[in-house]
C-alpha cells in the first residue's frame, strides 16, 4: 500500500500577520515532506473579511518555492477565468515547473463572491455547461494541432495557439458530485473527488461515476480516486472536534484520535481512494505533526 497525501495550504494569512503565512509554510512544509508529496490551493476571493489570496498566484509561488512538490488547484472555479487563458496559464506553469502541476477544476458554487467581484452567477445547469466548454477548450489546446477552433454553448476560441504544449499534459481533476458534472469527470478527468463527505456519501457518488464510465466505455481504473477535506487529530475525539469548534466532525471530515482517523481513512481506501488532499487543522501543533508523520501516515505508506 502506498497512499498519497497532499496538503491544502491556508487560503490566506491571519489578520495582522501577513508575513506569517510564508514563514509558517517554510517551517511546516519541509517537516511534512516526503510524507506529503503535493501542495494544493483552493480558489476563492474571500471568506468574509478574512484575508484571502488568489489561487493561481499562490500555486505559481508554491511551484517555485517548493521544487520537490507537485502543486495543484482544488479546484479552480471555471467561471473566474477565460478558459483559453486558463489553459495557457496552466500550460506555462507546467513547462516552468518541469511538469509538476495538477489541474483541478469545477463548476463553481460560492455565489457571494461571484456577485461581489462582478461575475455572472448563472443557474447550475449553465455552470455545468460552461465547465464542459472549459474542459473541451483546455484539452484541445493542450493536445490538438494548432490552430484550434471550438464553438461551445458558452465559450469559444478561434484559430487559437497554446505553445509550448504542456509536457506532460497535466492530470485533470474534476471536482463535484452532481450527475452531469460526474459525466464530465468520466469523459475528461484523470482524478476525481467531492469535498467534505463521509464514506457513505462518497460511495453513492462513486457508483454514479462508475455508471457513467460504463456508459461511455471507459475503465474506472483510469481515474484516480481522491478525497478532499479536513483532517483533525486529537488525543481524544473531543479534542479533535474542538479544533474547529465542532464545524468539522467524523460525518464530514477525518476527525478523531489516531486510531479513529485511521479507521475512517481505511474505509475510503477500501472503496478505492488512493490520495487524500487534506487541510490539517492546527498543522503547526507539535502533537498534530508527530501523530500524522510518525503514527498515522506510515500505516498507509511503504518506506
Amino acid at each position: 500500500m502506498n497512499v498519497k497525501f497532499g496538503l491544502v495550504v491556508p487560503a490566506g494569512p491571519e489578520k495582522g500577520a501577513i508575513q506569517a503565512w510564508q514563514t509558517d509554510l517554510d517551517t511546516i512544509v519541509p517537516k511534512l515532506f516526503p510524507r506529503f508529496d503535493s501542495l494544493w490551493m483552493t480558489d476563492h476571493f474571500f471568506w468574509g473579511d478574512n484575508p484571502t489570496y488568489e489561487a493561481w498566484t499562490v500555486i505559481s509561488y508554491l511551484a517555485t518555492r517548493y521544487p520537490d512538490h507537485q502543486v495543484g488547484s482544488v479546484v479552480l472555479g471555471q467561471g473566474y477565468r477565460n478558459p483559453a487563458l486558463t489553459a495557457k496559464m496552466v500550460s506555462t506553469l507546467q513547462s516552468l515547473s518541469d511538469g509538476r502541476i495538477f489541474f483541478g477544476i469545477g463548476a463553481g458554487w460560492k455565489e457571494d463572491e461571484y456577485h461581489a467581484y462582478g461575475y455572472p452567477f448563472p443557474e447550475p445547469k449553465v455552470r455545468v455547461e460552461q465547465l464542459e466548454d472549459t474542459l473541451e477548450i483546455v484539452t484541445r489546446l493542450w493536445q490538438d494541432a494548432e490552430p484550434v477552433t471550438y464553438n461551445g454553448k458558452h465559450y469559444h476560441i478561434a484559430d487559437a495557439y497554446c505553445l509550448p504544449k504542456p509536457d506532460p499534459v497535466p492530470p485533470i481533476l474534476v471536482g463535484g458530485g452532481g450527475r452531469k458534472t460526474m459525466m464530465l469527470a468520466a469523459r475528461f478527468a484523470n482524478m476525481w473527488n467531492i469535498p467534505d463527505c463521509n464514506v457513505e456519501a462518497y460511495t453513492q457518488r462513486l457508483d454514479i461515476l462508475k455508471e457513467h464510465c460504463q456508459t461511455i466505455g471507459r475503465d474506472i481504473a483510469e481515474i484516480e480516486l481522491s478525497w478532499f477535506g479536513r483532517l483533525s487529530i486529537g488525543r481524544t475525539y473531543e479534542e479533535a472536534l474542538n479544533r474547529s469548534d465542532g464545524k468539522w466532525h467524523n460525518g464530514n471530515a477525518l476527525v478523531g484520535t489516531i486510531s479513529e482517523v485511521r479507521d475512517l481513512m481505511q474505509d475510503f481506501i477500501n472503496v478505492g481512494v488512493s490520495r487524500f488532499i487534506v487541510e490539517v487543522l492546527d498543522v503547526a501543533d507539535a502533537y498534530v505533526q508527530s501523530s500524522i508523520l510518525e503514527e498515522l501516515i506510515p500505516q498507509f505508506q511503504s518506506e
